[in-house]
């Protein structure tokens, strides 16, 4: 079994590397764990391997707040310190501190 470590960490604010938009990571695959679907409709020079990290982000960019599925390989840290702007913030997180989110407890069921 190939272990992989995720290079970001749930709470960190981080950004696309090509295109522009900034978000805060709230989950993370260890590997591609969309459908086909939307792995192929990623054009086929900007397909990221699928044997990589994956982050859920709460994302924003010009248009406004929106959930985006990265590739590890896609992501560099955020060195902007503002907070991300995004109505879900409060459901998956606390509050801010030293430019990364604090997790709320996640209730067992």
């Amino acid at each position: 079994m190939d272990i992989r470590t995720a290079k970001f960490q749930i709470g960190q604010i981080v950004k696309h590397r090509v295109h522009p938009f900034r978000g805060v990571i709230f989950d993370v695959d260890p590997e591609f764990a969309n459908t086909e679907e939307w792995w192929q409709s990623i054009p086929i020079e900007n397909r990221p391997r699928k044997e990589q990290p994956y982050y859920h982000l709460l994302a924003e960019n010009a248009q406004g707040p929106y959930i985006a599925y990265v590739s590890e390989q896609n992501l560099v840290p955020e060195e902007n310190p503002d907070p991300v702007s995004h109505p879900e913030i409060d459901t998956f997180f606390e509050g801010l501190r030293d430019d990364l989110y604090i997790a709320r407890p996640r209730v067992a069921n």
